[in-house]
């Protein structure tokens, strides 16, 4: 194919922006420091030309089904009719458009979900793997098991943590925080467990859903330095800048937060507030693509790794384009919903994941399967 005829296949306008939302019930009621669910609501976006034998894209995020009127109303009227080379333009034109909507929250998961479809759509068109589209800079992306619910029995959260350690994982993650910090001895038993379970030489992390104020959070965070935890998530609200600064400095775990940041000035206050040893993005909420590629420049800047939050499937392809990149969160709850309803989702070997090398992000839905469950 010439150069022409490839830029004839790519530079098409884009014609049609539908999403669609599915609610998937847990297998068991879930619950974390601070929240408790019994389902997740996932909402897919395809976008496509108008050529019919061309490819689709495919992005999405874990939203409320409202956001899927927030796509079709607010963001499609200004993305259609652009071409689908100018990514990064149709991402101005959603962040703009969004003005008196709001851009935090909903919206900025909604822009999330169409950017991602968008960058999928050109890497397709172009037959090239995202990955490499984004610019890869590594060879893989280690991953971290995550779960440990608080709702989750002895047994249950000893099976799961053997499982990810069977899998070849060699970092896992538990919830601690439970409600609202007020069960500290439980918490401090199940952080326990979890190091008989795994042994010494897996590395072993925490997550308090900003269950706890800060003094309370240094004080179990030095009795969790006897089980050799190492990451301590949220110990406070990520809202709470002041108190991240002070658990930080006074504990010896890395202190992590950020995956509700939506957008590049949320993590610029974040890290001009000196807050964390580590920044969790997540591409689903952030702004897709285009805004996580800002928000790793700027957090190495200073100096600091990314973890991409959550969402596994979306995120392998820009971890594989982070050169700062420290880990992906390999969760529990978006993992089954990804195995079970997309082709081409990847096992981890080894404690790491390779995206498939093929066009975009190598992933297929299974619609037929969703069918069911769709809510909008």
């Amino acid at each position: 194919m010439t150069t022409t005829e490839t830029r004839t296949r790519v530079d098409l306008p884009i014609r049609a922006v539908e999403a669609s939302a599915y609610t998937i019930p847990t297998e068991r009621p879930e619950s974390d420091g601070t929240l408790d669910w019994d389902s997740t609501t996932w909402v897919v976006v395809r976008v496509a030309t108008d050529d019919p034998a061309l490819p689709s894209g495919l992005g999405w995020t874990y939203a409320p089904a409202a956001v899927v009127p927030a796509i079709t109303e607010l963001l499609a009227p200004v993305v259609v009719g652009r071409s689908a080379l100018d990514v990064v333009a149709a991402w101005e034109a959603m962040a703009h458009t969004v003005r008196n909507a709001g851009r935090p929250g909903m919206m900025s998961m909604a822009i999330s979900a169409v950017d991602t479809a968008l960058w999928d759509l050109t890497a397709r068109l172009l037959d090239l793997p995202l990955h490499r589209l984004l610019g890869a800079v590594r060879a893989d992306v280690p991953v971290y098991g995550s779960g440990g619910f608080t709702s989750e029995t002895d047994d249950e959260l000893r099976d799961q943590l053997s499982g990810w350690v069977e899998q070849g994982i060699p970092r896992v993650k538990i919830k601690i925080g439970e409600s609202w910090g007020t069960c500290e001895p439980r918490d401090l038993a199940r952080v326990d467990l979890s190091r008989r379970t795994v042994g010494p030489d897996v590395e072993l992390f925490v997550d308090a859903n900003g269950g706890y104020d800060a003094q309370q959070a240094v004080r179990l965070a030095r009795r969790m330095d006897e089980q050799g935890v190492i990451w301590f998530e949220e110990p406070v609200s990520s809202d709470d800048h002041v108190g991240l600064r002070r658990v930080r400095g006074a504990v010896a775990a890395d202190v992590t937060a950020g995956e509700y940041g939506d957008s590049l000035a949320y993590f610029a206050h974040l890290l001009a507030a000196d807050t964390v040893d580590c920044v969790q993005v997540d591409v689903t909420r952030c702004g897709g693509y285009t805004e996580w590629r800002r928000i790793i420049a700027l957090a190495q800047s200073y100096g600091l790794e990314v973890s991409g939050h959550c969402a596994p499937a979306l995120h392998m392809s820009v971890a594989m384009a982070t050169p700062n990149l420290r880990h992906l969160e390999w969760f529990v709850d978006h993992v089954r919903i990804e195995s079970r309803f997309l082709d081409g989702f990847p096992d981890p070997r080894d404690g790491y994941v390779v995206p498939e090398e093929a066009p975009g992000n190598g992933l297929a839905l299974r619609e037929g399967d969703l069918a069911s469950y769709r809510v909008a």
